[in-house]
């Protein structure tokens, strides 16, 4: 049986217990003991050939990061060379684990009749293909068959995933306001069937994505009631919601969130915890209290953050819901339409976002108005010609094509069929104010997430290639905001334990063999939004199951894939 050792570490175990220094055995992709240094392993431990001994000294060694909020559903469906090279910045950083399915935008289920809608939506999250189209036939129906191509096709981390809310929504009402049947009793059967099958294929849970179509036609009542059904059929499921909005809407959002934990008596999970522009960043305190307050009345509420001023979407989120009833086509052809073109203009420049949002004219968070045109640049298009303008500020873009930054953009998305993606600044602070920051990541109740992935075109978020590396040298090296056991719990076993992950995001005998290998003095990230593919320094090694993925800060292209499909147990 191939064992592997690795010698002379410090092991950082993941939770939150003190550092020590071990010795590591690995077994058949587990880990079979954990012994004192230089302590004999077996008879044969001597004789073991070079390629089972990893020498450890002056390195940490902890588990795995585990990315609690990812949106990688199509790079883990790609050709093994196509993953390599789009995982390169998250293996290369050290996670080991991601869930999929978040912000209630994805890719299952998705049915003959929704397939246009369900892609359409999620354009923003397909990798570009070697060809250039970035599109291909999805082998795939459902989560269960989703889980089955993933297990079949081999993956290079371990991935599980949450049935996000706005395909359920397609599937029942396509991207119309109303669900169908009295009282939408008819879309509700249609939504609550087809959550219960991702439940009994394993779902960690559902997500939402209120500030995105179809979620923001939702009412609170459609929400709670697919809650109580994770509730009631999976007690270990959660609820993750990308709330309403993180400006204005703020603390009525957070609200919200709570509302439906209580009303549902489900496990909430406030996604990438954020404030969005300057006038908002002080009412994350009062976030944190609102959250902490329902903790201490019983209420299971956890979140995820990430560790930079600035967060990547979708372009359609800039635009007012009513413009986007009935899917990215029909806002293209209001956007091409003069009449209809002024009156969008004239919601993006004057309204400010009130409760209810989820009526005609409501409208939950008005990006332009929270941060302005010159704090949002463009992330990726999906054409040759307009790659020039990928990084531009909104503000930039019109003033390159004489235009208003409104009529730039919206011009763009007419050429670009609506796939464009942002990334928007501003988000809990800035270069020169990280108090936001500073309390998200300090907090016991939040996990650490990247929230950003490199599909391969454009300029990604740099979180996609540096945030765990990121946490560790700013924020504990260097700030000394948190003890390097504090933060790795955040980034393993604090996520492990809200997934109900057992033999993960620790290191203890048994458990399976995700391990970040890592110099303390060395390791940081080094992409930057200018240059965000820049691999992290101080990685020494990865593993995802016992396997050695990155050896000396390099992706081993000989390894084969040992990512495992991750279902929930109960």
């Amino acid at each position: 049986m191939r064992r592997l050792l690795i010698r002379g570490g410090t092991l950082v175990d993941g939770t939150g217990a003190a550092a020590r220094r071990a010795d590591i055995v690995i077994e058949a992709g587990r880990i079979a003991a954990i012994l004192p240094p230089g302590a004999p392993t077996t008879s044969r431990s001597d004789n073991l050939p070079q390629d089972q001994l990893l020498d450890a000294s002056d390195q940490v060694i902890c588990p795995g990061f585990i990315d609690i909020h990812s949106h990688g559903e199509l790079i883990h469906t790609l050709p093994h060379a196509e993953q390599r090279e789009l995982m390169t910045g998250r293996l290369g950083q050290g996670i080991t684990t991601e869930i999929v399915g978040n912000c209630g935008t994805g890719i299952f289920p998705c049915t003959m009749a929704a397939s246009k809608a369900v892609k359409a939506v999620a354009s923003w999250m397909t990798p570009a293909r070697p060809d250039g189209s970035g599109r291909e036939e999805w082998p795939w129906s459902d989560l269960s068959t989703y889980l089955g191509h993933l297990e079949s096709n081999g993956i290079l981390v371990n991935v599980g995933a949450l049935q996000p809310h706005g395909p359920l929504r397609i599937e029942a009402a396509g991207l119309e306001r109303e669900l169908p049947g009295p009282d939408g009793a008819d879309g509700m059967k249609i939504m609550a069937r087809r959550l219960d099958e991702a439940l009994d294929a394993g779902a960690f849970g559902m997500s939402t994505g209120l500030i995105y179509p179809p979620g923001i036609y939702t009412h609170t009542d459609e929400i709670i009631s697919l809650a109580r059904r994770l509730a009631q059929a999976a007690p270990s499921a959660f609820l993750a919601s990308h709330i309403r909005g993180s400006s204005e809407m703020l603390l009525p959002a957070v609200a919200e969130l709570l509302e439906v934990g209580r009303a549902a008596g489900v496990r909430v999970q406030h996604s990438h915890s954020e404030a969005v522009g300057r006038d908002h960043w002080p009412k994350l305190e009062k976030v944190l209290e609102m959250e902490e307050g329902s903790r201490r009345s019983g209420q299971e509420v956890a979140f995820d953050m990430f560790p930079y001023t600035a967060a990547a979407t979708t372009m359609l989120a800039i635009y007012p819901p009513w413009s986007l009833t009935g899917g990215v086509h029909r806002l293209l052809e209001r956007l091409a339409d003069p009449g209809t073109r002024e009156e969008i203009r004239v919601a993006i420049e004057t309204t400010t976002p009130s409760w209810p949002p989820w009526t005609p004219a409501g409208w939950p968070h008005n990006l332009v108005a929270a941060v302005g045109w010159d704090q949002i640049t463009i992330g990726s298009v999906a054409s040759v010609m307009n790659r020039p303008h990928e990084g531009m500020s909104l503000a930039d873009l019109g003033r390159a094509r004489s235009r208003s930054p409104f009529d730039a953009i919206s011009d763009l998305m007419i050429e670009e069929h609506g796939d464009v993606s942002q990334i928007i600044h501003g988000i809990s602070g800035d270069e020169a104010h990280e108090e936001g920051i500073d309390a998200l990541l300090t907090h016991p109740a939040g996990a650490v997430c990247t929230d950003a992935n490199d599909f391969g075109r454009g300029r990604p978020h740099p979180a996609a290639w540096g945030t765990f590396p990121r946490v560790l040298a700013r924020y504990v090296r260097e700030r000394h905001l948190l003890t390097l056991e504090a933060a790795i719990r955040k980034m393993t076993g604090y996520p492990a334990s809200l997934l109900g992950l057992k033999d993960r995001g620790v290191i203890r005998r048994g458990v399976w063999a995700d391990l970040t290998i890592f110099d303390p003095e060395t390791i940081g990230s080094q992409a930057t939004f200018a240059a965000p593919r820049t691999a992290p320094a101080g990685i020494a090694a990865v593993l995802v199951n016992g396997t050695i993925a990155v050896l000396h800060g390099q992706m081993v292209a000989a390894s084969i894939p040992s990512g495992q499909v991750l279902r929930r147990l109960d």
